[in-house]
């Protein structure tokens, strides 16, 4: 244990076993009931490959600190929580055996079947650079300046204009309709009059 704290001292990951040392607490809530008393931060992950047993003893000791074979990775261990960014380190073995057990972009897994490094959809991630690059330009459509508005609609029963568009009789056909009106008032004021006797005094 000795020996493995010399190793992460000189690799400067000893702060984050310190951290994860300092950071033990009981659990609030009822899990401290339930066997889940103590919490902690998480330390540093040692991958290992062909070292075994020895590197296994020489880091359990050690708060914070979790061990893993290259050919059991487990996923809780790499993202504790769903979070990308674990402090891992690999043994030189560990990291020689990752071609044969995933294989490459080049070559297929030797350990597992049919596997395939999965690759990324875009292999340059910087989009606004790919967009305004000299062939993307060339190629693309020229921005349309010109904003097309939609007409507004106007409901022809109340705008004579718009009426007069779809039917030009509209206006003759209003002009007598309103001649007949005043025609037919003149008509009934004129009867009413003829019915009316003056008033003797």
């Amino acid at each position: 244990t000795s020996a493995a704290i010399k190793v992460l001292k000189q690799v400067g990951a000893y702060p984050d076993v310190e951290k994860a040392k300092d950071s033990v607490g009981i659990r609030p809530g009822k899990g401290k009931m339930r066997n889940r008393r103590y919490i902690s931060r998480k330390g540093p992950l040692i991958v290992y490959g062909t070292e075994g047993a020895k590197l296994v003893k020489a880091f359990r000791n050690i708060p914070g600190v979790e061990v893993a074979n290259v050919e059991r990775l487990n996923l809780l261990k790499l993202a504790p929580g769903g979070h990308l960014g674990r402090f891992i380190i690999w043994t030189k073995s560990a990291y020689e055996k990752l071609d044969s057990i995933y294989g490459s972009f080049e070559k297929p897994s030797e350990k597992k079947k049919r596997y395939i490094l999965p690759r990324s959809k875009m292999v340059n991630a910087d989009l606004g650079r790919i967009i305004n690059s000299d062939e993307v330009q060339s190629v693309v459509k020229p921005i349309k300046k010109e904003i097309k508005r939609a007409p507004l609609k106007k409901n022809p029963l109340k705008n004579l204009n718009a009426m007069l568009k779809l039917n030009p009789y509209a206006k003759t056909a209003r002009r007598m309709a309103l001649l007949a009106e005043a025609q037919r008032v003149k008509a009934k004021k004129e009867k009413l009059d003829k019915k009316r006797k003056p008033v003797s005094k």
